[in-house]
């Protein structure tokens, strides 16, 4: 391939599949405060990564819809109907038994598996992803739900009966901590956001909902869901830009949790605008730049087919794709030949095709940002590896394979969340180690080799450098089960199904002198039913 097909994109709707068309969708409402408010004010219009031609024969991004861009006024009340829905933990939400906020929960995914056809089409029309891993990410989500309401019932019988120690009774349970506002990112837009809203939401928080720049019109079928699902308050969507609508509501002190995936840039600046740094707890997955390393007799069919996997999923737009390769000098000839024979059976194309691989970037300014990385390191003597490599048109970008890559170039340091994959020589192990070392970003790292006393030479410094090591496997975020987390810039917090409701809650006691006169007043509040807290209920 020396150059991409000039008709991939559709010649027009009438070339896409009839159940993937879209009709451009229009939003012009919010929720806020348990209502449908609606919007006359300015909007922003999304255009899809997928392009056609106009009139002119000349390609354009398709218009897939509009939505509010509302201000700090409209953020501002969404903070106040969360805050009231809160009530310093006296609203409805925070005092529900556990039992009835869960059946809340399941009410909402039935309501939301109703979307999951148009959901699915617009993760393909606004982000470029292609319609298996759409799916998925829709499929995942409603999984990881069902998976949270199992932990947090586990978590909750732990905590169904009473402890005595040192002559004090006590029970201790897990408690909301107040407002929440979650913030998730273009390339999940589904799936990450709700791991963060969907245990906030359980555990008692309400909740300001920011959606991304760019997904965000396939969150508007789920408002509906949230609105019916939940008491009034509980969900409060927010819309704008992020530079506008969100400072104030730091600044204000009432947000106790800050939920964000995006940028530790971002995440660096919002927090320190909250007037109580001690009173907010941030929950966040941020920026990475995983490495793989590629040892001299590592299996490089495996090395190659995980590799491509973890390099170039959704075009390499993922926080743990794998990013750079150290690969021993020894093998890195034969690797790169393999890896870019590899890459070029990859199939570019529309979202909705079978067996596409490589689909249009969301980001408009993306392949262009691309192009630089690539001629910038060809500058300093890398060259691309396979035929075709970096060849764009429009939004499509074919993923290079570029080597050898060296500290200097902006591919060894920066985070290029795009199709390249950076390969860089070394000759002794300690350098990948320096690399993971200095590098400002902690979160995975994939060893690809065979021989246990290296590998296990390795994992025991590097288990303390990152937080996930993968052995002959790419980096990746599930199973949703396993802790998913960051060292230095890449995150704080823990997002797996348990760790996550842990995160978004607080450990309570609930103690007493073990008297007679105190053992018969617990025994008569646990029998009366007279407090949701204090309980010996079982959950089945």
């Amino acid at each position: 391939m020396t150059s991409l097909p000039t008709n991939l994109f559709p010649a027009s709707m009438a070339d896409v599949p009839a159940d993937y068309r879209i009709e451009p969708l229009h939003q012009r409402e919010y929720l806020l405060n348990g209502d449908m408010v609606a919007w006359n004010g300015p909007v922003s219009e999304v255009y899809s990564p997928v392009c056609m031609p106009d009139q002119t024969g000349t390609l354009q991004r398709v218009l897939v819809g509009s939505f509010p861009v509302a201000g700090p006024t409209e953020a501002m009340a969404a903070l106040d109907a969360a805050s009231a829905a809160y009530d310093n933990g006296r609203g409805e939400w925070p005092m529900m038994s556990v039992t009835d906020r869960i059946k809340h929960m399941e009410v909402f995914i039935g309501k939301m598996i109703e979307q999951k056809a148009l959901v699915v089409k617009l993760l393909m029309w606004e982000i470029g992803k292609n319609l298996a891993d759409s799916t998925k990410e829709f499929d995942r989500t409603v999984t990881y739900i069902y998976d949270t309401i199992d932990a947090y019932k586990d978590i909750d019988r732990a905590g169904s009966r009473f402890k005595i120690t040192e002559g004090i009774i006590g029970q201790i349970r897990r408690a909301p901590l107040g407002v929440v506002l979650s913030m998730g990112p273009f390339n999940y837009p589904l799936n990450e956001t709700y791991t963060t809203l969907i245990p906030a939401i359980l555990m008692g928080n309400t909740i300001l909902f920011k959606t991304p720049k760019h997904g965000s019109l396939l969150h508007y079928p789920m408002l509906e869901a949230f609105r019916t699902s939940f008491p009034k308050g509980v969900v409060n969507s927010i819309y704008g830009r992020g530079a506008d609508v969100v400072p104030p509501l730091m600044q204000s002190g009432k947000v106790n949790v800050l939920a964000l995936i995006g940028s530790s840039k971002v995440a660096d600046s919002l927090k320190k605008m909250h007037p109580k740094s001690n009173r907010l707890r941030a929950v966040l997955s941020l920026d990475a730049k995983n490495a793989a390393i590629v040892l001299p007799d590592a299996d490089l069919d495996v090395a190659v087919s995980e590799g491509i996997l973890g390099a170039l999923s959704f075009n390499g737009q993922r926080c743990t794709a794998l990013k750079i390769f150290w690969v021993h000098r020894s093998i890195a000839d034969q690797f790169t030949e393999k890896l870019s024979a590899a890459v070029n059976k990859l199939k570019p194309g529309m979202p909705w095709e079978a067996g596409v691989n490589i689909t249009p970037l969301p980001e408009p300014t993306k392949p262009a940002y691309i192009a630089d990385c690539i001629a910038e390191a060809e500058a300093q003597g890398a060259r691309i590896m396979n035929e075709g490599g970096g060849a764009a048109h429009e939004s499509l970008v074919f993923p290079a394979v570029v080597y050898p890559v060296k500290d200097g170039m902006k591919l060894y340091r920066e985070e290029q969340f795009g199709p390249i994959i950076p390969v860089v020589p070394f000759d002794n192990i300690e350098e990948p180690l320096q690399y993971l070392i200095n590098a400002d970003h902690g979160m995975q790292t994939s060893i690809f080799g065979n021989d246990p006393v290296q590998i296990g030479q390795l994992i025991d410094p590097l288990v303390n450098i990152v937080c996930r090591v993968n052995i002959n496997a790419q980096c990746q975020r599930g199973p949703d089960t396993f802790p998913f987390t960051g060292r230095k810039d890449s995150a704080e917090g823990t997002l797996s199904v348990e760790d996550a409701l842990r995160s978004f809650s607080i450990r309570s006691v609930v103690a007493t002198k073990e008297t007679d006169a105190n053992v018969a007043l617990v025994n008569k509040i646990v029998g009366e039913h007279d407090s949701q807290f204090l309980s010996t209920n079982f959950i089945f």
